[in-house]
């Protein structure tokens, strides 16, 4: 017969295997994502972070692509997407497996970065930068490029133009943009996460184009603008809807967003926002998840990741150079989140 101290190392044993257990079941809450290279610095920095709110909790995000990330959440072999382009109504009447929900996080600058020996201070207008990325402004010493940089010693030298080879959330804001201010571009090219490019080299990811532009004298290139920023790259100001020349930052960025008109799917876009202080090549950017989890545990787990997320990781934005959601558009999406079933 057991004794009472003999029963109570059996209650402390028992507690203990209670508590190893509990501890591992948590452990074992992964969620992986992929998808968009744009926002991939802060939400590195927001997966890293949240470890000390909720060790229990792992990511694993693949920076592939926003088409990559709306392909991979449709097929329904992620936990979460990422996307700088809203899915459009075809791709969403596509998925069998539920409805996806937009969540927007933060909004950043697309900015045209350049690699031109003794230039710093580039200026280009929107009929500019199409001509470029049409094949029809072809020397930096262009007439349309000299006009715009007075003063500037532009080289007699072929414009080596860059873009993304892979299918792109940064394309997506970027050819939106050229789709808005140019008919010519729209008719050829239109906007998407993938489009064929008139003309060109192709980089894969934001990093890859930062790269191209980085290794190629006379070139341009467009990326995301905390990786013109680490690179130490130079990039355009860019003539906006209300002809003034704007400097790709924080504040000319939430100028944007704070004119943007936001649906209740949170699919929108803030190209050629109006405004003196907007900058016009910025956009939002997305998670997206099922409105009904499959697995109750990730679904809890994400569902609170993303609160978080919305509160506390938005303070983060502003050190690293995108903008944060207005505080009036951040209780809507959390009143969206807390529409997810789990």
């Amino acid at each position: 017969m057991l004794n009472l101290k003999s029963l109570f190392s059996l209650s402390v044993l028992g507690l203990t295997l209670l508590a190893v257990g509990h501890t591992a079941a948590r452990a074992q809450t992964s969620l992986t994502g992929a998808g968009a290279t744009f926002p991939y610095p802060i939400y590195s920095k927001w997966f890293s972070d949240y470890k000390k709110v909720d060790p229990s909790v792992t990511f694993n995000y693949q920076s592939i692509g926003s088409g990559g990330g709306q392909k991979q959440i449709s097929e329904g072999t992620v936990d979460f997407g990422a996307s700088d382009g809203p899915m459009n109504d075809e791709s969403l009447a596509k998925v069998t497996s539920g409805k996806i929900l937009h969540i927007p996080t933060v909004a950043g600058a697309v900015v045209l970065t350049y690699n031109l020996s003794g230039v710093t201070d580039l200026k280009l207008d929107a009929d500019t930068i199409a001509g470029i990325y049409l094949g029809k402004i072809t020397k930096w010493n262009d007439a349309a490029i000299a006009k715009q940089n007075s003063g500037a010693k532009l080289p007699d030298a072929e414009i080596a133009v860059v873009h993304r080879a892979d299918g792109s959330g940064t394309s997506y804001i970027y050819t939106d943009y050229l789709s808005t201010i140019s008919a010519d571009w729209k008719s050829k090219a239109g906007k998407g996460t993938s489009v064929s490019w008139p003309t060109g080299l192709g980089g894969k990811g934001n990093e890859g184009v930062t790269g191209q532009v980085k290794q190629t004298p006379n070139s341009i290139g467009y990326v995301e603008l905390i990786y013109a920023l680490q690179n130490k790259l130079s990039y355009a100001e860019v003539k906006n809807a209300d002809g003034q020349y704007v400097k790709p930052t924080l504040e000319s960025v939430t100028a944007a967003l704070a004119t943007a008109n936001i649906p209740d799917d949170f699919r929108f876009s803030m190209v050629n926002a109006p405004g003196k202080d907007s900058y016009p090549i910025a956009g939002a950017t997305w998670l997206l998840v099922y409105e009904q989890q499959k697995d109750a545990a990730k679904g809890k787990a994400l569902v609170a990741f993303l609160k978080w997320a919305l509160t506390e990781g938005e303070k983060q934005a502003k050190a690293l150079d995108y903008a944060p959601l207005p505080d009036a558009v951040q209780k809507r999406v959390l009143d969206r989140v807390n529409t997810i079933k789990y």
